[in-house]
């Protein structure tokens, strides 16, 4: 097996001992490897080009070129600037107005892919700029660059006090540095608080308030209330939305026309609150307690609770004129002493519901379920017409 001895165009240090086997192209992309240059073609010590592997000898010194013609080592006057394929050439760089002063294997050999290893792998491919002293011009952020530099070195993500880590981050992609990026993505997602999920305080809640003009809507949509004290409040016209409102104490609160669809208030006490026109389609009340609490709007509007969960409620001695209870369920609810006039219970599930001492005159009960409902004391008659299907 031959073997020949390779050196950079011009130079006659850092050659590098190499075995030659296959094609010329086979030599070359090992040339390419061994002196981190892009080898394109070979000379032998006089100048002359070689094309054919069989014209190699073992033994043989030989100069590899990126493509520049061959220049003789013993009368070459290239300093270390301007021999831009060695990768141990030092070089300067301007960034942002500061000086940065590194090697070219530095900026190359740690991400080969990246934007600042084809900008000084390749000869002049980037046309890049230059300041008076020769310095390359890149304008990007100096504070932002250093870190990215220091990791080309070394390898390590190190980054002093006071620097943004997602500034470095946004360099570090500019620059197509991937590693870096996803080392910086992990380490800016860990340096986030923990997600917030505790419930809302009323000082919190208070603060909102009073913070809001009375005639705008205060979007509560999807927030976690569970188990807070906001008896009292006044809370009209608010978007509960789909918000916890578990276990909560709303007692002698105004939620006139306040949005209360899909919310949780399952386990809340909402005993005398003022419920007029509110909106709570498919909430969850099940086992809360609205004991003398105010559907009715002498206005007219009526308050909606279709399809509202409320097993087990007690909503004993509540006003719920024309409320529509449309197919909610009220399974073992207590309704004593209710007025539930004009109200619409249509395809409600009433079973074991306590109705005692109501008034349902005009109410519409056609489809309901009345298994082991209790219908004593009621203060108007219950005409068959209002249950039959």
């Amino acid at each position: 097996m031959r073997r020949v001895t390779l050196f950079v165009n011009g130079t006659s240090k850092n050659g590098k001992v190499v075995a030659v086997y296959g094609t010329l192209s086979d030599l070359l992309s090992v040339a390419s490897s061994k002196l981190g240059i892009r080898a394109t073609s070979l000379y032998n010590g006089r100048g002359g080009l070689i094309d054919d592997i069989a014209l190699i000898r073992d033994d043989d010194v030989l100069y590899v070129s990126e493509g520049d013609p061959f220049v003789d080592p013993q009368h070459s006057v290239r300093g270390p600037e301007r021999r831009s394929g060695a990768h141990t050439d030092w070089l300067t760089l301007n960034i942002g107005g500061r000086l940065f002063t590194t090697t070219r294997s530095t900026l190359v050999s740690k991400e080969p892919e990246s934007m600042l290893a084809h900008m000084f792998r390749d000869k002049d491919v980037w046309g890049n700029k230059r300041d008076e002293q020769g310095a390359y011009l890149i304008d990007r952020s100096p504070e932002y660059f250093e870190p990215i530099l220091n990791y080309l070195r070394h390898g390590q993500l190190i980054v002093n006090d006071g620097i943004n880590l997602l500034g470095v981050l946004e360099e570090a992609r500019f620059f197509g540095i991937e590693q870096l990026a996803e080392q910086l993505e992990g380490v800016i997602k860990n340096s986030q608080p923990a997600e917030d999920h505790s419930p809302i305080s009323r000082k919190e809640f208070v603060r909102f308030l009073l913070a809001t003009p009375t005639k705008s809507e205060l979007r509560c949509q999807g927030l976690n209330f569970s188990g807070a004290d906001l008896s009292r409040l006044d809370l009209r016209y608010i978007n509960f939305k789909m918000a916890n409102l578990s276990r909560c104490n709303l007692t002698h609160a105004n939620l006139c026309c306040s949005n209360l669809e899909r919310a949780d208030l399952s386990g809340a006490n909402l005993d005398g609150a003022n419920l007029q026109g509110v909106k709570m389609l498919c909430s969850n009340a099940e086992g809360a307690s609205l004991k003398g609490c105010n559907f009715e709007d002498p206005s007219g509007l009526k308050a909606n609770l279709e399809g509202a969960n409320l097993k087990g409620v007690d909503m004993e001695g509540s006003q719920m004129t024309g409320i529509n209870l449309r197919v909610a369920t009220l399974k073992n609810a207590k309704l004593k002493n209710c007025n539930l006039r004009g109200a619409t219970l249509a395809g409600t599930d009433l079973e074991n519901c306590d109705l005692s001492g109501c008034d349902l005159q005009e109410a519409n009960l056609r489809g309901s379920n009345v298994k082991g409902a209790i219908f004593e004391e009621m203060l108007t008659p219950l005409h068959m017409s209002q249950s039959v299907r």
